[in-house]
């Protein structure tokens, strides 16, 4: 299971028309682990990095100019709570099943009762892809292996993410990452 929690307030980002993204599943910082996101003209928008600890429990999703957004967590099935802990922003838990080889993840936003979003993420290992889609089957988000104008399919490391209008495309990022 994983949690993010955010180091600032974070405006939304949003838009009102669908959005298009190049995932590059490399860090611009030498030696770290992490990706970089590019919008349709080539601009940064995001980077993910975990500033070089390959067995990190932590990775930042950081804007443009490194100003981090998000801190995601992985953390494991643990009993009780810690009351002094931070409420995160949202959740991610896998679901298993045992004859299935893709796999489905439920996403909480709002941890809050009363402003509770639910998302479901579809997991496709051999296609390299995932689709996020709300409890109704409409569609929010979907990554998938990026193909050159001319067809062909480039590496493995380059993704391609289609964010619909109207949903906070920094939250998108932050459910991805944990993909």
């Amino acid at each position: 299971m994983a949690k993010v929690h955010p180091q600032v307030l974070v405006a939304s980002s949003t838009s009102f028309k669908q959005e298009v993204f190049t995932i590059w599943m490399k860090s611009l910082i030498f030696g770290s682990n992490g990706c970089t996101v590019f919008d349709s003209n080539g601009q940064i928008v995001y980077r993910v990095d975990n500033y070089n600890h390959k067995c990190s429990d932590e990775v930042h999703l950081m804007d443009r100019v490194g100003k981090v957004l998000f801190t995601i967590v992985k953390e494991g099935y643990r009993c009780g709570t810690d009351l002094n802990k931070e409420m995160p922003v949202f959740q991610v838990r896998r679901t298993f099943g045992i004859l299935r080889g893709d796999s489905v993840c439920e996403v909480d936003v709002g941890l809050d009762k009363n402003q509770r979003q639910q998302y479901r993420m579809e997991i496709w290992t051999r296609k390299s892809s995932c689709k996020i889609v709300e409890p109704l089957g409409e569609l929010v988000a979907e990554v998938k292996r990026k193909i050159s104008a001319c067809g062909v399919a480039l590496g493995e490391d380059v993704l391609t993410m289609v964010v619909e209008p109207y949903v906070d495309q920094s939250l998108i990022m932050g459910i991805i990452v944990v993909y």
